[in-house]
């Protein structure tokens, strides 16, 4: 009877060491149980932490990537406008450089200051892209006004050089007219010989006798001409043989002049004083050889202009 007595409190006492030892492995349980929820639950946080920095990060290289490419527009504006564009490029090689140190951040944290100081300096470059815009709007307005005066003032340019030019055109035609109304002419031409004894011979067919000829002598009127001034004018006169030749001796008087670009010699000259009167003038010719038989031709000229023209024959 003793010894029951004396087992009855051992077997309490365990149980009460199997519940005590059954609260603790449960009280363990729970605690680990919430600690790993609560490590679930950082977890969970910090993934979402990094997404939203991931986030972050991405919106601003897209930011600059943006900036960039709004400064690289307005970099070709200007530099199509002809202008320096030396600001413009420095800002984009900034730029450039932020790109590379933001990009760096994927492979690493992205911390707040950085986030804040990176969000400042876009802010920045927003401000400065805008101010730059308004420059080159006004820019090219001025340009603008500045392209449709220039053309403006081409347009009356070319009007004016066109109307100089059919005025020139027009004083040119005028010139040319008045020249050829200026022209003297020569009129009554006639052509007697002189022989040996200096008597004159005149023959209404001019025909002569070549060996009885020592000069030839040329008589004609200039005509009247209202339009050509008075004032001296040189008349050349061109003895052709009949072989076509000009008879020309430097010793009598002959010499060259142009006619028509061309140069040509003539056989005598004499300077006249026009006065409109219709006044006559003379050569007589003296060749100091025997002249050549067959038809002759008697070319006179003023100017560079033949203003008369007569032949005689010689048998």
């Amino acid at each position: 009877m003793e010894q029951n007595e004396n087992t009855e409190p051992k077997n309490k006492s365990r149980l009460l060491l199997i519940v005590a030892l059954f609260l603790v492995l449960a009280g363990i349980n729970a605690l680990l149980f919430y600690m790993n929820n609560q490590k679930g639950k950082q977890n969970e946080q910090l993934t979402a932490e990094v997404k939203a920095k991931d986030v972050r990060l991405e919106e601003q290289i897209k930011q600059y990537e943006t900036l960039k490419a709004d400064f690289e527009r307005q970099s070709q504006e200007v530099q199509a406008m002809g202008l320096a564009n030396d600001s413009l490029e420095a800002r984009i090689a900034t730029i450039n450089s932020d790109l590379l140190k933001l990009r760096s951040f994927r492979k690493g944290s992205f911390s707040l200051a950085e986030q804040a100081r990176f969000r400042n300096r876009a802010t920045n470059l927003e401000q400065q892209l805008r101010k730059k815009d308004e420059e080159i709007a006004q820019l090219k307005a001025d340009n603008e006004v500045l392209y449709t005066e220039t053309t403006t003032l081409k347009e009356r340019q070319n009007k004016l050089t066109d109307t100089i030019s059919t005025i020139a055109r027009t004083n040119q035609e005028l010139s040319e007219k008045v020249a050829v109304a200026s022209r003297l002419q020569a009129d009554n031409i006639r052509v007697n010989v002189i022989n040996a004894r200096n008597k004159e011979k005149d023959d209404d067919d001019n025909e002569f006798r070549a060996k009885r000829v020592e000069k030839i002598k040329v008589t004609f009127n200039l005509a009247r001409n209202d339009v050509s001034p008075k004032e001296t004018k040189q008349i050349m006169m061109r003895l052709v043989e009949p072989d076509g030749s000009a008879l020309y001796n430097l010793s009598t008087g002959g010499g060259t002049f142009m006619i028509d670009g061309s140069e040509a010699f003539y056989t005598a000259k004499q300077d006249i004083v026009y006065d409109n009167t219709r006044q006559p003038v003379q050569f007589v010719y003296a060749k100091g050889a025997a002249y050549k038989t067959g038809l002759h031709t008697v070319e006179l000229y003023e100017g560079g202009v033949m203003i008369g023209k007569s032949t005689f024959t010689l048998k």
